[in-house]
C-alpha cells in the first residue's frame, strides 16, 4: 500500500528537482528524503526518479504518483477546512427530532434564532414520538414532572427544558364554564372525559393527578389528537384536559379554564448525544431552546 506521506515527500523533490532542495523544504534531512523516496519506490515496485544533470526529475510513475500526491494534498486541505468550519459551527448537519405540540411554541422560535446565528447549518427537522431517535442529534421528549437533568446509559444527555400545564377543557354551557378562576380537578371527577393522550408520560401526568384528587377518569371517548378532543369536547361528549402547548388553535364552542387540587404538568426535555455536545452548531441550538422556554414564550395566548 502506497503512503501517503511519502508520495508528498515524492511531489516536494519533483517539485524543486532535487533532493537536497526537497529536504530542506521540508525540514528533512537529504538521506532521509532518500529514505522516503526508497521506501515509496519499493511500495510502488517501479522507479519513481531518474538522475537529469546535477538533479532528478520523475519517470512515468513518478509523474504519475506526484499528480495523485497534489489531488491528495487539495483534498486534505479541503478536509481541514471543512473539519474547522464544523468545530466552529459555520457548517455541518444537526438532526432534530420533536412531536407535533412543541413545534409552535418551543422548536418554531428556537430554530429562526438559530438559523439567524448559524446560516450555513443544515437542520434536519422532524416528527418522531415516543423515545429518543438513535440518528438524532437532539430529541424532544416528554419526561416525569421533576425529573432532573441526567446522562443515561445510552450516550445521552437529558436537559429539562420547560414545564407545560394541563388546562380543562369545557363545552360552552357546561356548569363550570363560567367559574373565575380555576376550576377544582375534583368537580371534574363525576364527569365524561375525552382522552386526549395515547398511553405513555403525557398521560400519566393526567392519570396522577386524577389519583391525587382522588378518582380515576370516565374515558368516554378515546382521541390522541388534541384537535379532534376539542371537537368532541364542543359536541358535548364529555371534557378533556389538554397541555397549554396543544391549545395553540381554539374550537369556537369551548371554553379553557386552569386546573388546580393538582395541577396536572407534563416536562419537556431535550435528549442530547453526549458526543453531539462537542459541536457548537448543537450546543447553540439547546441554548435557543432554553432561552425561549426561560422567555416563556407560547403563540396559546393567556388562559383563564
Amino acid at each position: 500500500m502506497l503512503d501517503v506521506r511519502r508520495m508528498q515527500v515524492l511531489g516536494a523533490v519533483v517539485a524543486s528537482g532535487s533532493i537536497t532542495a526537497a529536504a530542506g523544504h521540508l525540514g528533512y534531512t537529504p538521506s532521509a528524503v532518500s529514505q522516503q523516496i526508497a521506501v515509496l519506490e519499493k511500495e510502488a515496485g517501479i522507479a519513481l526518479l531518474e538522475r537529469f544533470g546535477r538533479g532528478v526529475r520523475p519517470t512515468a510513475a513518478g509523474r504519475l504518483l506526484t499528480e495523485h500526491a497534489a489531488v491528495i494534498g487539495r483534498q486534505v486541505a479541503e478536509a481541514e477546512t471543512a473539519l474547522a468550519d464544523l468545530r466552529a459551527g459555520r457548517t455541518g448537519r444537526v438532526v432534530v427530532r420533536y412531536f407535533a405540540t412543541a413545534g409552535a411554541d418551543l422548536v418554531a422560535p428556537a430554530l429562526a434564532r438559530f438559523r439567524a446565528e448559524h446560516p450555513g447549518v443544515r437542520v434536519d427537522l422532524r416528527i418522531a414520538d415516543g423515545a429518543p431517535d438513535e440518528e438524532a442529534d437532539l430529541t424532544l421528549l416528554v419526561r416525569p414532572r421533576g425529573a432532573g437533568p441526567e446522562t443515561s446509559g445510552d450516550g445521552l444527555r437529558l436537559v429539562p427544558l420547560t414545564e407545560d400545564p394541563y388546562r380543562a377543557v369545557l363545552p360552552r354551557g357546561h356548569r363550570l364554564a363560567d367559574r373565575r378562576g380555576a376550576v377544582d380537578l375534583v368537580d371534574l371527577a363525576a364527569e365524561p372525559w375525552i382522552g386526549s393522550e395515547r398511553p405513555g408520560p403525557c398521560l400519566d401526568a393526567v392519570l396522577d393527578a386524577c389519583a391525587a384528587a382522588g378518582f380515576s377518569p370516565d374515558i368516554a371517548v378515546e382521541c390522541e389528537e388534541y384537535a379532534a378532543a376539542q371537537g368532541f369536547v364542543a359536541a358535548g361528549l364529555g371534557i378533556s384536559l389538554i397541555p397549554l402547548m396543544g391549545l395553540g388553535s381554539r374550537h369556537p364552542s369551548v371554553v379553557v379554564r386552569r386546573v388546580r387540587g393538582p395541577e396536572p404538568v407534563r416536562s419537556i426535555h431535550a435528549a442530547v448525544r453526549e458526543s453531539s455536545l462537542a459541536l457548537p452548531a448543537v450546543r447553540d441550538l439547546l441554548t435557543a431552546l432554553q432561552e425561549v422556554r426561560a422567555g416563556g414564550v407560547t403563540s396559546c395566548g393567556p388562559s383563564r
